[in-house]
């Protein structure tokens, strides 16, 4: 078993969103230009991927998600934070990764997501 990642093994690749959580902000101070993302993932034990990542973090060693992209390659990226909630269909992993900048698109966001009904 490979301690060191989180290996999504099926389905479409991750579907990374932006951050707008200061905490979560703050997970990225470092020289090197790179954005911290946020992704869900669901999975059979989230608890013990939590653990898995955890013991990682307390033997001072990096965790990585490791998954294909949309072309097929295999992609890894450094794992910053995670948490796992209980849902009704089952475990989702919310996990807070770091993406070099040269390996992100963003999507033009529109604002309709954020309207009100007194916005319309």
């Amino acid at each position: 078993m490979d301690d060191d990642r989180i290996t999504i093994i099926e389905g479409p690749p991750p579907v990374f969103e932006q951050v707008r959580d200061g905490w979560a902000l703050g997970l990225n101070e470092s020289p090197h230009l790179s954005f911290t993302l946020m992704t869900r993932l669901r999975t059979f034990n989230g608890p013990a991927l939590v653990e898995r990542c955890y013991r990682a973090w307390n033997r001072k060693d990096p965790i990585r998600l490791h998954y294909r992209n949309d072309m097929g390659l295999e992609e890894t990226a450094p794992i910053l934070a995670v948490r796992s909630v209980k849902t009704d269909e089952g475990h989702l992993l919310l996990l807070w990764i770091n993406l070099d900048r040269e390996k992100i698109e963003f999507e033009p966001d529109s604002g309709d997501d954020e309207k009100t009904e007194d916005d319309r």
